[in-house]
């Protein structure tokens, strides 16, 4: 009896803020992307969860690209971006970036500085760390905290113009040197970087850092529940300090765990790593965990979403095992998918007693789970293939399959006996065969023969010779990124094999969403034929 979920912690917060009438009721989250990569699983996750609740209760969600850094972003990870909301059955509401606020955040600063609130350091980044101390030493004060509120202004004016060079310069707010919380030490809001950014050019040198940058965008767009991953809840003292400060919209943020899987890597800079060391042959190469990665492997939108509602909302950190995703995709597939037979290691079936040239044409359900899905025609043989394993010359116990005296039936064919094989001079086998039992053929058997092993074949004279790549797992180890050393020495070398000898039903052809189909073994994806 399956047991219905009640309502996750968001879902009993956005409730009660709408019973209360708090922000008239309204219900408008972001998705905050930086463009510095292509998103993989854990943001399906993220994108789910906002795009979702929003959905839920009537509101609606903005993608904002948070791109303050311009060293590491480009236009092409915000198209893949869009492309991957897209694809997973999203539409926002608003295409905002945190660049579009970048004079609006400059006035924030200067108010600041105005309030007593900030000012301009010069200090080295090794310099100013030291100051910081540690969690259980109070930090000391920089020896530029004291300037007077005219000279920070015209210094970070000055800033503004490009006087000064990289690192010679940045903007601090004055919070709590004390303070437990490291990151009230003083912050950094604004550091300067003489870079060309994707979207502004060369219009800015001075870029807001993410602490600044994000609670303020947020309170610009007014965003009701700003949803993020639980790393940044020792930041939202932070956040909730310059919105109070300043006086903008109260947003508030919310934080939830994160995804992590095994037997991958989800640190966009150890994935970048990757992709420019040619581990892989891309982002979206289909071992990489990726959406791009996940949608060329045949993963389906519909399987990702369920994924993320499997997964859920909790504030523990967990890891999720890989295989709860394929299961989804299985589970997935295995309703909407058109089936096909694929021999990926062949080994040649002659039928002696049926007529040699002859063909008929054998009809077999496209998907047996799809009542609605039709049927197709296979063409059968006296010549098929079979996989090597389906065969052994000297069964094991509870084997099956055919081997010598034993019968099989063939997939929406017949019944066959085998009555032989052949090998060569090395003692490989290069021929099994056989009798068929022409009153067996499914659908319409009259031979009264019960038999356990099924297997799946392909004409030989009809079958396609295809290029197939098994996928595994990236990585040999559950969890690289904890591993000593570095995590590129725990690459799986088996990740990928290209069989180039398999042959595929020549009726695959008429198969619209070829790519997605489920071949012989369970959870391999055929990516493609030649």
């Amino acid at each position: 009896m399956s047991v219905e979920k009640g309502p996750n912690f968001l879902e009993e917060i956005i409730a009660e803020d709408i019973k209360n009438g708090k922000h008239g009721g309204r219900v408008l989250t972001r998705f905050p992307p930086e463009p510095n990569g292509y998103l993989h699983i854990g943001h399906s996750k993220s994108i789910c969860v906002n795009f979702g609740l929003a959905q839920q209760f009537g509101g609606t969600t903005n993608l904002r690209f948070d791109d303050t850094n311009p060293e590491k972003e480009e236009t092409e990870y915000v198209d893949s971006i869009k492309a991957d909301i897209k694809w997973l059955g999203f539409e926002w509401a608003k295409e905002c970036y945190a660049s579009d606020y970048f004079p609006k955040l400059y006035d924030f600063a200067v108010r600041l500085i105005k309030m007593g609130l900030a000012y301009v350091d010069d200090s080295s980044a090794e310099e100013i760390a030291a100051m910081k101390g540690s969690p259980t030493v109070p930090g000391t004060d920089s020896p530029y905290r004291s300037r007077t509120i005219e000279e920070n202004v015209d210094l970070f004016e000055r800033m503004r113009k490009g006087e000064f060079k990289d690192g010679e310069k940045v903007l601090r707010a004055k919070v709590d040197m004390a303070s437990p919380n490291m990151h009230f030490r003083d912050p950094l809001m604004y550091r300067i970087r003489h870079t060309e950014h994707h979207r502004t050019g060369n219009e800015w040198c001075i870029y807001p850092m993410y602490d600044f940058a994000h609670g303020q965008s947020d309170a610009i767009e007014e965003i009701t529940h700003s949803i993020c991953t639980l790393e940044f809840e020792v930041h939202r003292p932070l956040y909730e300090w310059f919105i109070e400060k300043l006086e903008l919209f109260p947003s508030r943020q919310y934080e939830m765990a994160r995804l992590n899987l095994n037997y991958t890597v989800m640190s966009k800079r150890k994935l970048l790593q990757l992709v420019q060391e040619k581990h892989v042959s891309g982002w979206d190469d289909p071992r990489m965990p990726t959406i791009s990665a996940l949608r060329r492997r045949g993963y389906t939108p519909e399987s990702i979403r369920n994924f993320a509602e499997k997964v859920g909302v909790a504030r523990r950190e967990n890891i999720i095992d890989v295989g709860l995703l394929e299961f989804c995709v299985r589970e997935d597939l295995n309703k909407r998918s058109t089936r096909v037979m694929a021999v990926l290691d062949p080994l040649k079936l002659v039928i002696e007693n049926y007529p040699a040239g002859q063909m008929e044409l054998l009809p077999t359900e496209n998907n047996t789970e799809d009542p609605l899905s039709g049927t197709r025609e296979m063409p059968f043989s006296s010549e098929l293939f079979i996989e090597r394993d389906d065969f052994m010359e000297v069964p094991e116990k509870k084997y099956f399959r055919l081997s010598p005296g034993k019968m099989v039936r063939l997939k929406s064919a017949y019944i066959v006996e085998c009555t032989g094989f052949d090998k060569d001079e090395k003692g490989h086998i290069t021929v099994v065969r056989a009798r068929y039992i022409p009153e067996s053929k499914s659908g319409h058997d009259q031979s009264g023969l019960q038999v356990k092993g099924v297997i799946h074949w392909v004409s030989a004279a009809h079958a396609i010779k295809a290029e197939v790549r098994l996928y595994d797992r990236l990585f040999k180890v559950e969890d690289p990124s904890s591993e000593e050393g570095d995590f590129k020495e725990y690459i799986n070398p088996d990740s990928l094999q290209i069989i180039h000898r398999s042959h595929v039903g020549a009726l695959l052809r008429r198969c619209k969403a070829w790519r997605f189909l489920p071949v012989h073994a369970e959870g391999i994806l055929c990516t493609g034929y030649r």
